[in-house]
């Protein structure tokens, strides 16, 4: 099975694969879908919704993990709760099943701690993954733990 974990934002979407076969789990790619601030907001929706189909088209992914809305009191709030709803949008337009997690829950799912750090939860990553190095950009690294709680879920 392929894992889809995304990071949702509106300058960087993080994007993690991951394949599960016989219960052990494998990194395929991982990266970030940026769009530039230089932009209308409309456009860099539909920039983030042609690559998340690109990644798509590329590794036919089998299930989407998505991290859910934490609500903050910010001026990116609106926005990034529009491109989260994009994202979902366009998963759902390939019919790919999604399953959606709170920070807290990715945190304890990888860490074992639903309070852990940054470091602490890219840490887990790379030894779930038997990586030798982090993941890189962050959004990249929490997409994968994303879609690693999205395997543990399963």
């Amino acid at each position: 099975m392929i894992i889809l974990g995304i990071d949702p934002g509106l300058a960087r979407v993080g994007f993690g694969l991951i394949d599960t076969n016989n219960n052990q789990i494998k990194m395929l790619d991982c990266g970030i879908i940026e769009t530039s601030k230089d932009k209308k907001e409309s456009d860099r929706l539909v920039e983030i919704s042609h690559d998340l189909q690109t990644l798509i088209h590329r590794w036919k992914p089998d299930l989407a993990a998505v991290e859910k809305f934490f609500f903050y009191k910010s001026s990116t709030t609106i926005s990034v709760v529009q491109a989260r709803g994009v994202l979902i949008m366009t998963l759902a337009k390939f019919q790919i099943p999604i399953i959606e997690f709170p920070p807290m829950q990715i945190k304890l799912a990888v860490t074992g701690s639903g309070k852990a750090s940054k470091q602490e939860v890219i840490e887990a990553v790379m030894r779930e993954l038997k990586l030798g190095s982090p993941p890189k950009p962050d959004d990249a690294a929490d997409a994968l733990a994303i879609a690693i709680t999205g395997f543990f879920q399963q």
